[in-house]
């Protein structure tokens, strides 16, 4: 095995194994970061003296070639690599002789994989911010649509008052914006350079970190070079938070859609196409869809829980064990990706029953609005309270379905623009 630490002992395989672990598959999303940092890092050299202008020029040319070919799909990891970075710097090695091993001067491997980690994951949250917006796009639109299309509100598992598809829908949307925001407070621990901290304690070398910090786009830097070393682990919980919090609104989403469209509800119904059947019964539309975004939303709700166990009883500096959550974190990235994918497409095709109401089987949710009518008739509300409830007793209650709510929020006043403002601004984080 080529690792950049090998002093001359040799280790035996099932331990070289053992301590490699997963990284050589999730090094290759980490590819193009690495290439990035380090080209910043050529360019700080060059400033600050530590590389000749003629030294620089060919590290970066270099570097410019090795993204083009894993942008291209050719890079490849040589066998016995240890990591992205071993994989680069001796590429670097082969092509410029001794002018390759210059680019680590001024860094750690530790260092180094922060910095891959934290921009990978400004991406992530950025993607995920834009995927967010699409999904709430769509279900603004069904809720301008279905914004006077009644369907049951629900407390207790019971049918409560009346309530809207277009609320429904739009109650979702809004979710989504808070969930936004906890993805914009992810993004700004990622948008800090850690660039420089070297092993977790600086170096001698005359290091530019602004400059690297303006190269790489950052916002800031993580300036104290314990604190930096620190933040493994805490960003990746950060973002494993918000990443829960968009997966708890797709998860009671697919809940709520595996439950109400099935034909003891009828509230809604999704293309044959989009549902599966059944092996012995030919009438079955299972929501398998639904019922897998449910499952693996609550595999990612559990992620933060890892990865704080992970990182619990850990003193200052880096470990060892902060390798393992990239096996927690990045599958569950993919996941939760597929997951809004799938979203977004179901919720596109969901079909609304705008006939739900026919028939008196809701007629019962409408005695709020009995008593409010009363209210507003100058009878006290425990009477009137009282009043609606002997009626139904004694079997009078007649149910008036004319709803005139008015107020921020109701069904007849949805908010749309004040909702789409509130993610127009909860997007603006990500400029």
């Amino acid at each position: 095995m080529q690792t950049l630490w090998n002093k001359g002992t040799q280790m035996p395989q099932e331990v070289k194994d053992f301590t490699v672990g997963n990284d050589l598959q999730w090094d290759k999303r980490l590819a193009v970061y690495d290439v990035k940092g380090s080209a910043a890092h050529v360019q700080m050299l060059g400033k600050t003296g530590l590389l000749t202008a003629p030294e620089t020029e060919q590290l970066l040319d270099a570097l410019k070639d090795i993204e083009r070919s894993i942008r291209e799909g050719t890079f490849h990891i040589p066998e016995g690599t240890e990591d992205i970075h071993s994989a680069i710097e001796l590429e670097l090695t082969e092509k410029l002789g001794p002018t390759g091993k210059k680019i680590h001067a001024g860094r750690s491997r530790n260092d180094q994989v922060l910095t891959d980690i934290h921009l990978y994951l400004k991406d992530v949250c950025r993607e995920l911010a834009a995927k967010t917006e699409s999904l709430f796009q769509v279900l603004q639109e069904k809720s301008r649509e279905y914004a006077d299309v009644l369907m049951p509100g629900y407390t207790h598992s019971r049918p409560a008052m009346p309530s809207s598809f277009g609320l429904w829908f739009g109650a979702y949307a809004e979710l989504l914006v808070d969930d936004v925001h906890q993805l914009a407070a992810a993004w700004e621990l990622c948008n800090q350079n850690p660039l420089g901290s070297a092993a977790g304690y600086g170096n001698s070398f005359p290091l530019d970190r602004e400059e690297t910090t303006r190269l790489l786009g950052f916002g800031t830097l993580k300036y104290n070079s314990i604190a930096a070393q620190m933040s493994r682990g805490r960003t990746e919980r950060s973002i494993a938070f918000a990443m829960a919090m968009l997966a708890g609104t797709l998860n009671k989403l697919a809940a709520d859609c595996c439950l109400y469209s099935g034909p003891d509800y009828g509230f809604f119904d999704f293309p044959e196409s989009l549902t599966t059947g059944s092996s012995i019964m030919p009438h079955k539309k299972n929501p398998d869809v639904w019922e897998l975004i449910r499952a693996r939303t609550n595999t990612i709700q559990s992620l933060p829980g890892q990865i704080t166990l992970v990182c619990t009883n850990l003193p200052h500096g880096y470990h060892r064990d902060y390798q393992v959550l990239k096996d927690l974190l990045f599958p569950a990235i993919d996941t939760l990706f597929s997951c809004m994918e799938m979203t977004l497409l179901m919720i596109r095709h969901l079909q609304v029953n705008t006939t739900l109401f026919e028939g008196g089987k809701y007629d019962q949710i409408f005695t709020v609005e009995q008593v409010n009518k009363l209210v507003q008739q100058g009878v006290p509300f425990r009477d009137a309270y009282h009043e609606v409830a002997r009626s139904l007793q004694d079997g009078s209650f007649k149910a008036c379905r004319l709803i005139e709510h008015t107020h921020c929020g109701s069904i007849g006043n949805p908010a749309h623009k004040e909702i789409d403002t509130k993610m127009k601004r909860a997007l603006s984080h990500f400029l």
